[in-house]
């Protein structure tokens, strides 16, 4: 409801799960490489550990979003469960077919002797398999130790299955029991998700009001960012509770930047504090219903008995002794349905990536046939590439001929983009995109991406529109995908280190934007420093921070500093 007060087009910390939202730190870059190193690895387990928001979720997700295609996955959410319970969604996870024979209930190796011949066949042409448990540490000793014995099975060159357990710190206080050492030393990486520095915090804060549709200026001064990060302690999904809360109370106040007393007021009612820390002055708490009643207004159609409410309340504030107190632990995270539900428990504000896609469902032998839905797709005429180049240039608006679309586009300062990165990148651009699928029959045809969430992608084939699971979409499509791009006039080529002139000046001025500081007229050259600004906005953006200028990073420029250009749906 204030997004509109702050010129914004979106609310930047909303609890609703929305991909644009993807900020990777360093820290985060860092725990993606390890699982990605531990599925090479040659079997066995990788842990990863982190406080409650820390975005191990956003971790996971973008790991599934670059797992290779040669690996089948099975993504345990629930780990409350018995062996037999464990076992049979594993089976389950796999697709893999099982069967009680004999009277009585059903055993352990009604689900082992399947699951085992499973992981032989899958091995011999190929492929490899990936447990991922979430929430690990709720396993109980006798669960931990029936994942282990899975690792038992193994080739001379590896081990079948690798096993990644994500979980709270006191996982690895779990793994360190001596019941569990022989666990704990088939563990082959491991990495613990530490908190977001204040920097980081900072960029954090930006990067969200920037996709959110912040084109200039700040909404957080200094001390408010660093009060923050000192009551949040960096946890992502503790700041997005905080900063949505200060948000409403300086809409509420009539005030168009959040300054530290904002924030500590915030923090009262978000974090269940009965008093904040505010050293030498005086301390006033918010009351719980005084900005929670600026939130429902939306619904009562009465915004302004918010702000009124808010003002009769400070008019005559409880003093109230200066004190120091440290934050409440955030909220716990709700139980998960599914991968995307992890990041966004119902009580608190969605975690640095605030939706994760399912798992990819293991390919049977041989690959099955598309779902149903995809196969209603292709069972229109088969799509052209040319008839998708020409569905996305209209929403470009522009109208593409016979002869080479992109070099058409050019004449409108438009350009081309090709890759093979998969649904990561396209999440992190933001930007309709011809997809190349292939039938079952193994022929090419090609469909405009329209939409997307954390399970469903949005198709367009021609004149056809189908929504599809992302499972679905993973078996005919290999991530190679192709899109326009608005380009700064004079560009021709990546700007890299010693460039000059007026396409380095229009770099410093959209970082600038983008940075939340101001436009200078002066010359720019690319210089050490230049390029260390860039790297900065790349590695916050989910670009690899090689401090090159090429198309991806002033996609991103253009999507954080408000450039028109067409943008995914939301709603997949």
């Amino acid at each position: 409801m204030y997004a509109k007060f702050f010129g914004l087009k979106h609310e930047p910390f909303s609890i609703a799960p929305d991909p644009r939202y993807l900020f990777m730190s360093d820290r985060h870059r860092e725990a993606l490489a390890h699982l990605l190193y531990g599925v090479g690895g040659g079997g066995g387990f990788v842990l990863l550990t982190g406080e409650i928001g820390a975005g191990k979720t956003t971790v996971c997700r973008c790991f599934l979003e670059q797992i290779p295609r040669r690996c089948n996955v099975a993504y345990i959410f629930n780990p409350k469960l018995t062996v037999p319970e464990l076992l049979k969604s594993v089976c389950e996870e796999f697709r893999i077919p099982y069967q009680h024979v004999g009277p009585g209930v059903e055993t352990v190796k009604d689900y082992l002797d399947p699951l085992n011949e499973f992981l032989l066949k899958t091995h011999s042409v190929g492929q490899n398999n990936v447990l991922i448990i979430d929430e690990a540490q709720n396993l109980s000793p006798d669960v931990l130790e029936q994942l282990r014995l899975l690792t038992n099975l193994e080739t001379s060159e590896r081990k079948l299955l690798q096993i990644i357990l994500i979980g709270q710190p006191e996982l690895r206080t779990m793994l360190a029991r001596p019941e569990l050492e022989q666990l704990a030393q088939r563990v082959i990486a491991r990495f613990h998700l530490d908190a977001l520095s204040e920097a980081e915090t900072a960029q954090y804060i930006r990067h969200r009001l920037a996709v959110a549709g912040l084109a200039r200026g700040k909404l957080f001064d200094g001390a408010s960012v660093q009060r923050v990060h000192q009551l949040t302690r960096g946890i992502p999904r503790r700041i997005n509770l905080l900063c949505d809360r200060a948000l409403l109370g300086a809409y509420a106040e009539g005030k168009s930047r959040v300054d530290r007393d904002i924030v500590d007021k915030a923090a009262s009612e978000v974090f269940d504090l009965t008093r904040v820390l505010m050293p030498a002055q005086t301390a006033t708490r918010m009351p719980a219903w005084g900005w929670g009643l600026v939130a429902s207004t939306t619904v009562l159609g009465v915004a302004g008995m918010a702000a009124v409410a808010w003002m009769q309340h400070h008019a005559n504030p409880l003093a109230e002794p200066a004190v120091v107190a440290q934050a409440a632990s955030a909220p716990g995270a709700a139980s998960r349905a599914a991968v995307a539900q992890a990041a966004a428990p119902a009580a608190s504000a969605a975690a640095v990536v605030v939706a994760a896609p399912s798992a990819p469902a293991a390919e049977a032998l041989p690959v099955q046939k598309a779902s149903a839905q995809l196969a209603a797709l292709f069972s229109h005429k088969q799509g052209s590439e040319r008839k998708a180049w020409q569905e996305l240039a209209q929403r470009w608006k522009l109208s593409v001929a016979e002869g080479d679309p992109c070099e058409q586009a050019q004449h409108a300062q438009v350009h081309c983009f090709r890759s093979s990165r998969g649904m990561g990148l396209i999440r992190q651009l933001d930007r309709p995109a011809i997809l190349t699928l292939n039938d079952e029959n193994g022929r090419a045809t090609y469909a405009l991406l329209t939409g997307l969430n954390s399970q469903s992608a949005t198709l367009s084939m021609g004149g056809v529109t189908q929504t599809v699971p992302l499972s679905t979409l993973q078996k005919v499509w290999r991530g190679d995908f192709s899109t326009f791009w608005r380009a700064p006039p004079g560009y021709l080529q990546s700007i890299v280190d010693g460039n000059a002139g007026p396409l380095v000046d229009v770099l410093a001025t959209r970082l600038a934007m983008a940075r939340g500081e101001p436009v200078t007229a002066e010359k720019q050259t690319y210089d050490t420093a230049f390029k260390a600004k860039v790297a900065a906005f790349q590695q916050a953006h989910g670009l690899r921070p090689d401090g090159v200028a090429g198309p991806t990073t002033f996609m991103q420029l253009n999507r954080v500093t408000g450039v028109d250009e067409p943008r995914l749906a939301a709603g997949g």
